[in-house]
C-alpha cells in the first residue's frame, strides 16, 4: 500500500508577510479608534472627556506608527489648485442656502462673517479633525483591509453616517458627504480643501435649519438628551433673529462637549 506523498507548505515571502501584519495593524487601529469615537459620542458627561482623550491619543500613535506619507494623507500642497472648485462651488451653495434662510428666519446679513468667525473657529478645528478621521485614519486602512477602492469608500462613507446617528439630519447627510469626501480624496489628495467644504457646509446647516430641527447638531446621546430652548415653542414662523442667535450660541458653546457632527 502507498501513501500520496506529504505536501510541504509554501513557505511565506517576507514581503508577503509584511503585508499581512500590515493589514492586522490596520484592522486593529481602525476598530481600537472607530470603537473608542462611539463610544465618546454614546458616553455622558464628564467620563465623555476622558474616552474623547483616549480616542485623540489612539488616533495620534496609530497614524505615527502607521505614517503613509505627506502626499498619500493629502497633507502636502499637491492638489490644492485642481480642487479649489469644490471651495467655490461649496460657497455658491452656502450663500444660497443662507439667503433663502434669512427670507423666513429674518436673519440679517449685514455683519454676518464676522459674525461667522467669532462663533465658529471652534467647530472649523473640530470639522478640519473629523475629515483627518475620516479620510487619513479611516479611509486609508480600509484601503488596505477590503479588496477594492469603491468597498473602502462605501465602508468609511457608512461609518462616518453611523457615528452621526440617530440625528435624522446629519446622517443621510454625513453618508452623502462622507462618500463624495472619500471620492475626491482619493482623485486629488487633498484634505485641506475638503476640509474648507466640510466647515462651509456645516457652519450653513447650522445657521440655515433651526437648533430643535437638528438638535443643536447633536449626534448619539447628546442628540437623545437635547431640550428644546423655551422660544421653540412659540409661532415658528415668528422666529426672530435674536432666538436663531441663541440657538446658534447654545451651539458652539454650550454643547461643544457633546457636538459630533
Amino acid at each position: 500500500m502507498t501513501f500520496p506523498p506529504t505536501e510541504k507548505p509554501v513557505p511565506i515571502s517576507g514581503k508577503d508577510q509584511a503585508a499581512a501584519d500590515r493589514r492586522r495593524r490596520a484592522l486593529v487601529e481602525v476598530s481600537v479608534g472607530y470603537g473608542l469615537i462611539l463610544v465618546a459620542i454614546w458616553t455622558p458627561m464628564p467620563w465623555q472627556r476622558m474616552v474623547d482623550w483616549t480616542a485623540l491619543v489612539w488616533v495620534v500613535f496609530a497614524t505615527a506608527r502607521s505614517f503613509d506619507g505627506w502626499k498619500t494623507m493629502g497633507l502636502g500642497l499637491s492638489g490644492s489648485l485642481r480642487s479649489l472648485w469644490m471651495v467655490g462651488v461649496a460657497l455658491l451653495l452656502a450663500a444660497t442656502a443662507v439667503v433663502l434662510a434669512g427670507m423666513f428666519h429674518r436673519l440679517p446679513l449685514t455683519g454676518f462673517l464676522p459674525m461667522l468667525v467669532r462663533r465658529y473657529w471652534v467647530y472649523a478645528l473640530w470639522a478640519f479633525l473629523q475629515q483627518f478621521l475620516l479620510l487619513d485614519f479611516i479611509l486609508l486602512r480600509l484601503l488596505r483591509l477590503l479588496p477594492g477602492k469603491r468597498q473602502a469608500v462605501m465602508t468609511a462613507a457608512g461609518l462616518f453616517a453611523v457615528a452621526h446617528l440617530p440625528n435624522p439630519v446629519l446622517t443621510p447627510l454625513t453618508l452623502l458627504w462622507g462618500w463624495i469626501a472619500c471620492v475626491f480624496f482619493l482623485r486629488y489628495r487633498n484634505l485641506y480643501t475638503l476640509a474648507a467644504v466640510h466647515i462651509i457646509f456645516g457652519i450653513s446647516i447650522a445657521i440655515t435649519i433651526p437648533g430643535p430641527v437638528h438638535h443643536n447638531m447633536r449626534v448619539g446621546l447628546g442628540y437623545l438628551t437635547y431640550r428644546r430652548p423655551s422660544h421653540a415653542f412659540g409661532h415658528h414662523h415668528q422666529r426672530s433673529q435674536k432666538d436663531h442667535t441663541v440657538s446658534i450660541e447654545a451651539w458652539v458653546i454650550e454643547d461643544a462637549a457633546t457636538l459630533r457632527s
